[in-house]
């Protein structure tokens, strides 16, 4: 990855997508190739852009891409070869709406998977990668089709107003990039949960590699179907759960081989065979200091001392930051789009957006000799914003190589604090503030 080729977040995109896959895949999909200004390689580029730019609308992409932010990327048709390309975005928007989602979908795995390549390295004492998985909700714009495909929640009060989603991630522990997810209604009848979610994922994470997961996913269902695509696992399991896998109560801590047993529920359920079972290692550990030590049930079929197991667990903590910079730095946490398809590849591209600041990330880091969980994604980030009419303003590419050294350099020095122990606050709902009182239907509206 240290390659001049890949030396910026455009290069790294034209190296990750170049042309030639976008006519192979419209190809094989049976997609008419545009070829004026709003090629699907372009609009590809423009909508990752969104997601990278504070602002993020797309009167700022179509700014973008008149200042240059797609060189290289456009085709040389006639108003580009000329110079003029129009302000208004409506042929952007159109473009966006009839851009192909499956062939959207094809070229964000492309982008994963040579990412992954080049910068995934197997987790220290393993020689495999480790990818935790966690769940989460994405709220979503109030439309027909939207409410209808995700329904909002209800309770006692009645129905609410935003569609909701529930989104499952799978994210490299060591360099931070993220798989493609899966996502499907978080309310209503056909409401899925967090564990059928990881049956449609797992498929895609690379072979051998190592599935962590907390006590949500720490049941048998999980454990079966990780070794059916033969991936090691590292579950955490509550209380009751942990003492039906060992027999009895657990008074100290201590490695215990095991053999983990389909219950008569889990085969009600499921068609498994009668003598479906799971050999491991239950390991009961005692975490924390003085009176607020806690016990911490895992199990796992992974060869490292207990210790080194305990350890390994702790830092599924870094999915939390993760899946804060996806909702909150890429703007994921509320998807402003009205149709099905729409949301779809806005999904696909802002994991796409994510995983290329992962990457440059991922160089800096190993340009400074550190690891990629020791720099900040909102301050990377940052800087790759304020250095966008720099690297556009170069004339030359060994000047533009020279001035995204000098990013690299920058994304080195924001490295996190060593703090001697994990802030902790009180899981809380935050009101936004407003200007205006709460919306309320007069009588005779009604």
């Amino acid at each position: 990855m240290a390659s001049p080729d890949l030396s910026s977040i455009a290069m790294i995109y034209e190296q990750c997508a170049p042309a030639a896959l976008f006519e192979y895949l419209q190809k094989q999909a049976g997609v008419r190739i545009r070829r004026g200004i709003y090629s699907l390689r372009v609009v590809v580029w423009m909508m990752i852009l969104q997601r990278l730019h504070a602002k993020g609308t797309l009167t700022t992409a179509v700014q973008l891409l008149q200042q240059g932010a797609a060189r290289g990327l456009l085709e040389p048709c006639k108003r580009v070869r000329e110079k003029r390309i129009g302000c208004s975005p409506s042929g952007y928007c159109q473009a966006r709406q009839k851009a192909n989602t499956l062939v959207v979908q094809q070229v964000s795995d492309e982008i994963v998977q040579r990412l992954r390549n080049e910068l995934s390295q197997p987790w220290p004492g393993l020689k495999q990668p480790v990818f935790v998985v966690d769940g989460s909700s994405v709220q979503l714009a109030h439309s027909k089709e939207l409410v209808e495909k995700y329904p909002p929640a209800k309770n006692q009060h009645g129905r609410a107003h935003w569609p909701m989603l529930r989104i499952l991630v799978m994210h490299d522990l060591g360099s931070g990039l993220a798989e493609r997810p899966c996502w499907g209604p978080m309310f209503g009848d056909q409401a899925i949960s967090e564990q059928k979610l990881l049956e449609q994922a797992i498929e895609r994470l690379p072979p051998g590699a190592v599935v962590m997961g907390d006590r949500n996913f720490g049941i048998f269902a999980m454990g079966y179907m990780a070794q059916q695509f033969h991936h090691p696992v590292l579950l955490r399991l509550t209380e009751v759960r942990a003492g039906k896998i060992y027999g009895g109560s657990i008074t100290q801590p201590g490695d215990y081989s095991v053999c983990w047993k389909a219950s008569r529920w889990d085969r009600l359920r499921r068609s498994w065979p009668a003598d479906a079972s799971l050999q491991g290692r239950l390991i009961a550990w005692r975490v924390g200091r003085g009176k607020s030590k806690k016990w911490l049930y895992l199990f796992s079929d992974l060869e490292l001392p207990a210790a080194q197991i305990v350890e390994l667990y702790g830092h599924r903590s870094n999915l939390e930051t993760d899946l804060r910079s996806l909702k909150r730095t890429v703007r994921l946490h509320q998807i402003a789009v009205q149709t099905v398809d729409m949301l779809d590849k806005e999904l696909y591209l802002a994991i796409s957006a994510y995983n290329l600041v992962r990457a440059v990330i991922c160089l800096a880091a190993r340009r400074a000799n550190l690891s990629p969980r020791q720099l900040s994604f909102s301050f990377v980030l940052d800087v790759v914003n304020a250095a966008w009419p720099r690297l556009l303003a170069a004339k030359s590419r060994e000047q533009h190589h020279a001035e995204f050294d000098r990013v690299l350099d920058f994304a080195a020095s924001y490295k996190l604090p060593k703090r001697k122990k994990r802030r902790s606050y009180p899981r809380a709902v935050w009101g936004r503030g407003a200007a205006f009182p709460d919306r309320k239907i007069r009588p005779e509206a009604r």
